[in-house]
């Protein structure tokens, strides 16, 4: 196990408290010093994470917590793959987020929205014509169709209000048609990759007109459903910014943030932090899905996608929500007003729609009182298994987790890659370590 702090800003005396252990260490992707070992601030999340390992559920984890602008606390334990000789797991190895994404594509969505570009309840027909007249499937046994009664808009795509599939969780014809078609915006090893390329659209516009040739599940902003919505916002944002999705990602949140370590595409440079993704097999034992030499990571994918497609640090996840906390600004840079990210982070769910029930394999959160944001949900009420009300965030479906409370100044990312995300709890327990470790403080 390796604690690594690493300072954002400085200033309160209750981050200096914290600060008062772990190693000082850069986490910039180019070789340091070695790390100067001093007390533990987190004794029961490392133990937690140690206790993983130990126990062969996983190669390695990491975790980021942050507090106010106090130093980010890192925490790591294990390896990047179960080869004995695979290099230790910390800062900045490189973790398939899947889902994880979809934050960061609204956020890319909202900085459109406070240009001017677009607005909340626009509807997306407006950059994608092909989504001018859309249809909704009778049933789920059939993928015969009636006129839609609403048009799809900018924030039915955020909430997931759409009425658009996916293929996770989609059923019956309809996930025949999609699969038929290709609506499959996302890449899990080489193997597989090579039969989706099959049918899978060429760009990221083709994508999206693919999509909007198929029958909705519900009427729009009348059901919450995880879907491929933000996939969709890819195009959009395309179109609305004059940019490559992607470039604009990279513009204006990616460069001004200095997340150095956020690819589409892991470059061989990188390859090397690059770690390996496993699946459970029926014994319980870990098999290589996807390992971090031959990944389907290393090579371009179709296009960017905007709900599953980004590889990422625990360091450059950490400056994300970092800016996030402190509601659009880190180090003197501001990446969006505050009015507009207290508005990406409260509940944007349409009149009457409440969050729904999520499926395995989503990596997302669930709580008595939930609404949703843009890409990611909002718990609405304090509960003993949260970090409180306004807290936002989502996860991966290989086991990320990322949270953010702006009100209580405080964050997290955990970064894991196995297969299925919900193989072990450790959502719900690094939330009661991290809170059993907090605790001290307010004593």
């Amino acid at each position: 196990m390796r604690i690594f702090l690493t300072p954002i800003l400085t200033g309160t005396a209750f981050a200096a408290a914290l600060a008062g252990g772990g190693f000082a260490q850069s986490v910039a992707p180019a070789p340091q010093p070695a790390p100067v070992p001093v007390a533990d601030p987190l004794p029961t999340t490392r133990a937690l994470f140690d206790s993983y390992v130990a126990a062969g559920k996983m190669p390695g984890i990491v975790g980021a917590f942050g507090i106010g602008d106090g130093a980010t606390m890192f925490i790591a334990s294990g390896r990047i793959a179960t080869d004995a000789n695979a290099p230790a797991a910390g800062p900045d190895s490189l973790w398939r987020v899947y889902s994880m994404t979809k934050p960061i594509t609204a956020m890319a969505a909202m900085i459109l929205i406070e240009d001017g570009k677009m607005s909340l309840d626009q509807p997306i027909s407006d950059f994608l014509p092909a989504f001018k007249t859309m249809r909704v499937q009778l049933n789920e046994n059939t993928i015969d169709s009636r006129p839609a009664t609403k048009p799809i808009t900018v924030r039915n795509l955020l909430t997931h209000t759409a009425g658009l599939g996916y293929n996770i969780i989609t059923k019956g014809p309809l996930l025949e048609l999609y699969n038929q078609k290709g609506i499959n915006p996302a890449q899990v090893n080489v193997a597989l990759e090579a039969v989706s390329r099959k049918t899978r659209p060429a760009t990221l516009q083709e994508f999206a007109n693919t999509v909007a040739g198929v029958p909705l599940i519900a009427d729009p902003g009348t059901k919450w459903s995880y879907s491929i919505g933000l996939d969709v916002m890819g195009a959009v944002i395309e179109k609305a910014s004059g940019m490559r999705f992607d470039a604009f990602v990279q513009q204006r949140i990616f460069d001004p943030l200095k997340m150095r370590s956020s690819y589409w595409t892991v470059p061989q440079d990188a390859a090397g932090r690059l770690v390996s993704e496993y699946a459970f097999a029926p014994s319980g034992s870990l098999v290589p899905l996807d390992p971090g030499a031959t990944s389907v990571y290393l090579n371009p994918p179709s296009f960017p996608y905007g709900g599953a497609g980004l590889v990422m640090s625990a360091n450059d996840y950490d400056r994300f929500l970092h800016m996030l906390q402190n509601e659009g600004e880190l180090d003197g840079v501001r990446i969006m007003k505050t009015e507009t990210a207290k508005l990406a982070m409260s509940d944007l769910l349409p009149p009457g729609v409440m969050f729904g029930a999520l499926p395995g394999g989503t990596g997302g959160t669930m709580n008595l009182r939930m609404g949703f944001g843009a890409g990611g949900s909002v718990i609405l009420a304090d509960a003993e298994d949260s970090m409180g009300a306004g807290t936002y965030g989502w996860g991966g479906a290989a086991g990320t987790i990322a949270f953010v409370n702006p009100v209580k100044k405080i964050r997290g990312t955990v970064m894991v890659n196995y297969f299925p995300g919900e193989k072990w709890p450790v959502r719900a327990e690094t939330t009661r370590a991290l809170q059993a470790d907090l605790a001290r403080y307010r004593k």
